[in-house]
């Protein structure tokens, strides 16, 4: 049994548990074990040491981070080697895209190294991204991409939109969100959304709930920022869905362009309110 099988989490967040409490020294353990079985130079009562030290003093997204620092500690300097030994010490992919409750946060330390410390090496950094989003998400790790290596990130995210990973084609979207929540900024893309906008083009009539709900949202952010983009987008899209023979494919597509005007709409905004309508 991987040790990521062994991490205790419920299925939705519990009222009065704060979720920082995944994070804790039995999590620590864990990712030390997981380690342990590929790396051989790999000192676990070290990270162990290290990686719990002060940690209950911290919030969730600092526990992560803190874990990785020590992690990193134990790691090759050289990026390669490192974004190896991290992908080697991943459990199975995620076979579908729903009910897995919290478990896939035994990785969020993970997803803080590769965006912290596999930046300077694209390649080997990318392909950890990759991996990740299989049993985690990466849409956090790779924004440190997208910003670093904006052109080259978005070329092999063209690519990506036609993978066969539900989680890896989601990851074009979500990853490019300019307003992801809880997550830095992407502003050249907030500023200039016609960087991702062929990304949408090509996921807008996925075959996956979860990726096409991804695409909405992101369209929705494009929204908060270039109205008339978003407007103009949705009503050349409902006007293809009249052309798709395809009955449940342009059901779908209508659908998505009625959750990315939800909020402009919810404004009151007329001529969104008028293209929800049509899409119904």
């Amino acid at each position: 049994m991987h040790p990521s099988e062994k991490f205790v989490a419920p299925n939705t967040i519990l009222t009065g548990v704060p979720l920082k409490q995944l994070i804790n020294a039995k999590h620590v353990a864990l990712i030390a074990e997981s380690f342990a079985r590929v790396a051989p130079g790999f000192d676990s009562d070290i990270f162990t040491a290290t990686a719990t030290r002060g940690l209950e003093d911290l919030e969730l997204k600092d526990r992560a981070r803190h874990i990785a620092h020590a992690l990193n500690a134990q790691l090759p300097q050289n990026t390669a080697q490192a974004c190896e030994i991290v992908i080697h010490s991943f459990g199975a992919k995620l076979p579908a895209t729903q009910d897995y409750g919290l478990a896939p946060f035994f990785y969020m330390p993970h997803s803080e190294w590769i965006g912290h410390y596999a930046i300077n090496d694209f390649a080997s950094g990318m392909r950890a991204n990759y991996e990740l989003t299989q049993r985690y998400t990466a849409e956090f790790s790779i924004r440190p991409f997208i910003i670093k290596h904006e052109t080259a990130c978005l070329q092999r995210l063209h690519s990506w939109c036609q993978d066969s990973s539900p989680h890896v084609r989601r990851l074009v979207s979500e990853g490019t969100r300019s307003r992801l929540p809880w997550a830095m900024r992407l502003k050249n893309i907030q500023l200039k959304p016609a960087l991702s906008l062929p990304l949408l083009e090509q996921l807008k009539d996925d075959s996956e709930l979860y990726v096409r709900r991804s695409v909405a949202n992101h369209l929705g952010d494009i929204a908060k920022d270039h109205l008339n983009l978003a407007l103009d987008t949705c009503t050349r899209w409902l006007a293809e869905s009249r052309l798709i023979l395809d009955e449940l494919q342009a059901h779908n597509r209508r659908w998505l362009i009625r959750h990315a005007l939800r909020y402009p709409a919810k404004k009151g905004n007329r001529r969104a309110l008028d293209i929800r309508i049509a899409a119904k």
